[in-house]
């Protein structure tokens, strides 16, 4: 898989958001994380949604009464997931991976980490550079919960393969260990698109 020409991680996001905040809302938190659900923590716990997109997934464990950052660069994703999870508690950054230069300057250390659909935009150099910072963030038993997209890209995106194995050795170095590795097929019946959930806990 070849990625996108623009060199943006974030490439062809704002022009589509209207359709994309459609299609993220279409399908519920539940069903994105349905496989890994069990592992997320139930006493409220501090919650990081990197590239929230939408919110969909900021805003369920807010209604939970988990303290939920959300993180998204682009700007018309991200003001309108204000507009549609006001009724949630969220707090919103302008922030992206591989550095989190904002969540970083937080000073917090976070009991849930969530990446849906996002890993797949880094390039081979920031991946590593983004799971040291997942693994700065995370917080002692700390849960890191990703999706990882497989097949076809979308014209004017920005996308790599990724796989499970690179996945989970960026994280054995960063003393984040793999509690569960999944897959699924695509929530949107996108041809040849699938899926793979890989959780990963941080050392206590």
């Amino acid at each position: 898989m070849t990625g996108a020409n623009s060199r943006s991680s974030t490439a062809g996001y704002a022009d589509a958001a209207e359709a994309l905040v459609e299609q993220y809302e279409s399908v519920t938190f539940a069903e994105v994380h349905r496989e890994a659900l069990e592992l997320f923590p139930e006493r409220p716990s501090a919650v990081l949604d990197i590239g929230a997109g939408s919110g969909r997934d900021a805003a369920a464990p807010a209604a939970l009464g988990h303290a939920v950052v959300a993180v998204e660069p682009t700007a018309e994703l991200r003001e309108r997931g204000r507009v549609i999870h006001a009724a949630r508690p969220v707090e919103w950054l302008d922030d992206e991976l591989p550095e989190l230069r904002a969540v970083r300057a937080l000073g917090r250390r976070f009991d849930l980490v969530l990446l849906t659909a996002v890993w797949m935009h880094l390039d081979a150099g920031e991946r590593a550079a983004g799971m040291e910072t997942l693994g700065r963030v995370t917080a002692p038993g700390g849960l890191v919960v990703l999706t990882l997209r497989h097949g076809p890209v979308p014209a004017g995106r920005r996308m790599f393969d990724v796989s499970v194995d690179e996945t989970v050795g960026l994280a054995r170095g960063q003393g984040l260990s793999a509690v569960h590795v999944g897959g699924r097929a695509d929530l949107h019946g996108r041809s040849g698109v699938r899926w793979s959930t890989v959780g990963l806990r941080r050392a206590d």
